[in-house]
């Protein structure tokens, strides 16, 4: 057997958020009978096809708390055989789309980590994102979470914020913090087109803090988050001890994983392809037995090595040169000395216990570093 991760996509909300460019669709909960039945006859398709055994399972959206909880309670029972003794099975979920009874019985289903949406504390720039939600809204959901048992709790923030300041980031944080969270995940806002977010910027009716704020806020994050003893593993991820997310570290090693559901992206072998986003689609080729398959391509062997190292470089841990060597056949340090000398040279990069990492320059100017690897 085969072990991967598994991605599942559940594509509904009850409202889009302004920043949104994720595949999801709002007020369409409506189909989600439909859609999960298709989800289970894609797995079953894919279970005849490969000798596949889940070594993490994530379920994400979308928000997936906002559909009927048995309709997940049927995705888990149809993974159930296929899922390894002791897998990390995370769900997304959004204040104000799940209750008590909801999330004991995700509990009593083997989910064992939850990942809560909050992005800001401040009730004012949580409606400035069309968050549905407030700051008392997490705190339920989050106290609900540990009474029901869930002892691996993530939640997602945001900065670079319109009207956001570094007094309300460093409130953010340290709210969330002293909650004891297991997992912090932080994100710069990005804004990208054909959002609303976007047209109201083009519009000049909201204003963004600029690079200099962006990278304020980031190193805050860190020292913020360092000071209650979580340990930074990847650039905008940090983790009390043996809390990192296992299933987003299948992606950052760049190893293979498995999506299902419309407009899930999978990597098996050197093949990376993606199925169909509309949900009308993508639920109709199932009924008619076909993949849900939009298109694929062939990743080079160059285009796999160089993912391998910015994905690897995300990481604290960094890139291991004895590890890329036995994984490619290439002398990581010979084939790129160039680019080696030059990057450490301008204090972006350094070697350490033959790994190759960022230094804290070399985070601020990540992108750049990738690209000279390209």
């Amino acid at each position: 057997m085969k072990e991967i991760g598994l991605y599942v996509h559940i594509p509904f909300c009850r409202s889009k958020c302004l920043y949104c460019d994720f595949n999801s669709y709002e007020c369409r909960e409506g189909d989600s009978e439909d859609y999960v039945a298709a989800l289970l006859r894609e797995l079953d398709e894919y279970q005849k096809r490969y000798d596949f055994i889940y070594k993490t399972v994530f379920i994400g959206g979308g928000t997936p708390t906002v559909i009927n909880c048995f309709l997940i309670g049927s995705i888990l029972e149809k993974l159930s055989p296929f899922i390894m003794s002791g897998a990390e099975i995370t769900m997304e979920s959004n204040p104000g789309t799940v209750t008590f009874e909801n999330l004991k019985y995700y509990r009593s289903l083997g989910i064992n980590r939850l990942s809560i949406g909050l992005q800001a504390w401040q009730g004012e720039l949580l409606r400035g994102l069309g968050r549905i939600h407030s700051p008392e809204d997490f705190l339920h959901v989050y106290d609900c979470a540990r009474k029901s048992g869930f002892d691996n709790i993530n939640t997602d923030l945001m900065f670079a914020l319109p009207n956001q300041t570094l007094g309300m980031w460093k409130e953010t944080l340290k709210k969330v913090a002293g909650l004891g969270m297991d997992h912090i995940s932080c994100y710069s806002l990005i804004l990208e087109e054909g959002t609303k977010l976007y047209e109201l910027y083009r519009e000049g009716r909201v204003q963004l803090p600029d690079e200099e704020a962006d990278r304020e806020m980031y190193w805050t994050a860190v020292e913020v988050l360092d000071s209650y003893r979580y340990g930074q593993y990847e650039i905008s991820n940090f983790a009390r001890k043996n809390m990192e997310c296992r299933h987003n570290l299948i992606y950052w090693r760049n190893e293979e994983y498995l999506g299902v559901g419309a407009g899930s992206h999978s990597r098996l072998g050197n093949i990376r392809f993606w199925n169909f986003r509309d949900i009308d689609s993508y639920v109709s080729l199932i009924r008619k037995g076909k993949l849900p398959v939009e298109g694929q391509e062939e990743l080079s062997s160059d285009v796999e090595m160089w993912e391998t190292i910015f994905l690897s470089l995300r990481l604290n841990e960094g890139l291991d040169l004895q590890g890329f060597k036995s994984r490619y056949g290439i002398d990581f340090q010979g084939r790129y000395a160039d680019v080696i000398n030059r990057l450490t040279a301008q204090g972006l990069i350094s070697i350490e216990a033959g790994r190759v990492k960022l230094t804290g320059k070399g985070k601020d100017l990540s992108n750049s570093v990738f690209i000279e690897f390209l």
